[in-house]
């Protein structure tokens, strides 16, 4: 008898995809949802509204409330990450692009560059309570809990606004000089810092005087407009559009710890503080995840996300991760996802 030919070895993918075609097309499409990132998709949560432009979210963790400026439609949207609902869109805010959620004050504070203002949302009744002159393109805000202030970065102004959040009143404009990127208070020196894009700058604001205390060259910078401040390493995590680098600031020294790659026109920044990990999102879709470490970062994963990834937004209890897409099929939808490792 002629020896039995041995049978050919059939993959266990290739059979799953052949016993499962519904379950291993789920899988394909899960891995690029997640685009190379170690995360896992939660939830796509419609938005309602146009497939137009999302910009900046702000997450207020005790109310478990996310508000999303939806630019291209003038609106604030609101969604509650518990039920994981559009709770409302808030309409009236012209142009919005940066929105800032203040929890201890119960209001919302969001920049509408189609009027120059900066507009203050009740978070309780979610309704627009004041209108305050935000400088010639207001853009991105952040807050000063000792001096009761609101600083917003005036893109194309060369200022960043102050706003008194006490009165609802413009009370001062601090001249940074050229394009501003994006400004981040730290609670370690209780100042700001302004990105200075035309001077390749970290600029130092003190908020009791709203007088700048200190510049600091960034070397290397080409449009540094995306900022995270990150207290607990006193260091400033710079994303340059001009070049598609990350930069490393040690702010006691000035110096430069670090300089990598990052995602393609890198936008917006967040930092999950318990896990160390730092998000980049991109104009180009493309996301990164860097681990913080002690001589700077180091990079887990890099790659296109999803389109108009520009936006990204961490819970930090539980660590679940917020991408606002503006056309995904033609729908806008908030992607939410959660750390698979």
């Amino acid at each position: 008898m002629l020896p039995t030919a041995p049978r050919p070895r059939v993959s266990l993918l290739i059979l799953a995809l052949i016993l499962s075609p519904v379950a291993a097309a789920d899988g394909v499409a899960r891995a690029a949802t997640t685009g190379g990132l170690p995360l896992q998709l939660v939830a796509d949560i419609p938005l309602g509204g146009h497939p137009t432009r999302l910009d900046y979210a702000s997450f207020d963790s005790g109310r478990h409330l996310l508000f999303i400026a939806h630019l291209g439609d003038s609106e604030v949207i609101v969604v509650d990450t518990k039920s994981r609902v559009v709770v409302t869109r808030i309409p009236g805010v012209s142009r919005v692009h940066g929105v800032l959620a203040i929890p201890e004050l119960g209001v919302v504070y969001a920049s509408a560059t189609g009027t120059n203002e900066v507009v203050a949302i009740d978070e309780s009744t979610l309704k627009v309570i004041a209108r305050m002159p935000g400088g010639v393109y207001p853009d991105g805000l952040a807050y000063s809990p000792e001096t009761h202030k609101v600083y917003v970065s005036d893109e194309h102004g060369g200022t960043d606004t102050v706003i008194d959040v006490r009165i609802n009143q413009r009370v001062a404009a601090v001249q940074i000089g050229g394009d501003i990127g994006n400004t981040m208070y730290d609670p370690t020196t209780h100042h700001m810092f302004v990105n200075a894009q035309t001077t390749a700058e970290l600029v130092e604001v003190d908020p009791a005087t709203d007088r700048i205390v200190r510049r600091l060259k960034v070397p290397g910078a080409k449009e540094n407009h995306g900022l995270l401040i990150d207290p607990s390493t006193n260091r400033a995590y710079i994303a340059c559009q001009g070049n598609d680098q990350l930069i490393v600031l040690d702010l006691s020294t000035g110096n430069r710890i670090a300089t990598v790659p990052v995602a393609k026109d890198p936008d917006v920044l967040a930092l999950d503080a318990e896990r160390g990990e730092l998000y980049v999102a991109g104009e180009s879709g493309e996301v990164s995840l860097f681990k913080l470490t002690h001589d700077g970062v180091r990079t887990i994963a890099s790659g296109h996300h999803a389109d108009y990834a520009h936006v990204v937004a961490v819970d930090p209890a539980s660590h679940e991760v917020y991408f606002p897409l503006q056309n995904v099929s033609g729908k806008a939808q908030l992607r939410i996802m959660r750390p698979s490792l």
